[in-house]
């Protein structure tokens, strides 16, 4: 595990499975319809039981870059804010700006939820092929900005599910001034 402490909250960096975080809230990589999928997505909606489905269907989906929230079901978390990343091309397609947008408002849908813990997967990086050292220094470095700007949380925690991606995203948080713990 690599940690950052900002004020009073701290940024981690964990390999784990999201679906058994006991934060207020996990952050779902799920696609534009809200209905399930698979990867993370399906993993969330299988743990979390048919009322998260139910809230979903009443959302008219989301927007890439968006974020929209539910509740965790039957997961320890009591929300599941939902945000759809990109699908990378080149990376000459909005996609930086639209993963950046992903983690804003997630935080942002957080804050608004009075949430101060909240458990990232690492978004775009499956079948969306996002390139994962790319995805990972955006992610981190959105996160750490946005906890600078506003102290509301104590913890925002990385989990990543395989050594492919919690390599990079370790190393990005280092680079950021984290140890490991």
């Amino acid at each position: 595990m690599v940690e950052l402490k900002i004020g009073d909250c701290v940024i981690q960096v964990v390999q784990g499975d999201i679906t058994k975080e006991t934060t207020d809230a996990i952050v779902n990589a799920a696609n534009r319809t809200l209905l399930g999928g698979g990867g993370v997505d399906g993993a969330i909606h299988r743990a979390g039981g048919p009322e998260i489905l139910e809230q979903c269907k009443k959302l008219g989906g989301c927007e890439t870059g968006d974020a929209k929230i539910t509740t965790g079901g039957r997961l320890p978390a009591k929300y599941v804010i939902h945000t759809v990343g990109p699908i990378y091309r080149d990376g000459k397609h909005g996609e930086p700006e639209l993963l950046r947008n992903c983690y804003i408002r997630s935080l942002e849908v957080a804050v608004e939820h009075g949430i101060k813990t909240v458990a990232f997967p690492a978004i775009s990086c499956g079948v969306y092929g996002y390139p994962i050292p790319e995805a990972a220094k955006i992610a981190i470095t959105t996160v750490k900005e946005f906890v600078e700007k506003n102290p509301h949380f104590k913890l925002v925690r990385f989990v990543m599910f395989g050594s492919d991606t919690y390599g990079p995203y370790c190393e990005v948080l280092k680079s950021l001034g984290g140890v490991e713990i």
